[in-house]
């Protein structure tokens, strides 16, 4: 009777699974869109990768959301610039954007792993919102080698824990 009743549970729990992968998909395109725009917002992709976004309270109009910034992040590993993914979502495919998404390593201070965490229906979600956006700006600065001099202003990170 364990047994059974074990793989009842398990069936159903596969079931329901399905389920919730299944209302995801189901998603009309604008529900998908506002998905997107919401995890953009709520994730933080913002606060770096839109200028101005963070220091004003989120006060920038969406038409200027996710271009890139000049302001770069300078660390052990170099200086980095927040890419313009208006332009970086143009080059790929949806699928080629969530292949990316949950394996890509990226340069600090971009918080890579949480996006291995995403569901794949959230990344799928974002990816619509920012194609929705259209392309806009231009290609942020080129990363920057440890110990290289930069252009233009950088936010300093202290060395890391040894």
């Amino acid at each position: 009777m364990s047994t059974m009743r074990n793989l009842l549970l398990g069936a159903a729990l596969a079931a329901a699974a399905a389920a919730a992968g299944a209302e995801s998909t189901k998603m009309t395109a604008a529900q998908a869109i506002a998905r997107g725009k919401y995890i953009a917002k709520i994730a933080g992709c913002n606060d770096c990768h839109t200028p101005g976004y963070a220091m004003t309270g989120g006060k920038v109009p969406e038409k200027d959301w996710l271009i890139g910034d000049a302001l770069g992040w300078r660390g052990d590993w170099g200086t980095t610039y927040p890419s313009n993914l208006r332009l970086y979502m143009q080059t790929m495919s949806e699928a080629q954007w969530v292949k990316t998404a949950k394996s890509a390593q990226f340069r600090p201070p971009m918080p890579w792993f949480a996006l291995h965490d995403m569901a794949e229906g959230d990344l799928r979600a974002f990816y619509r919102f920012v194609r929705s956006l259209g392309p806009a700006g231009k290609p942020a600065p080129a990363y920057v080698p440890p110990g290289q001099p930069t252009q233009g202003p950088y936010v300093q990170f202290p060395a890391a824990p040894k």
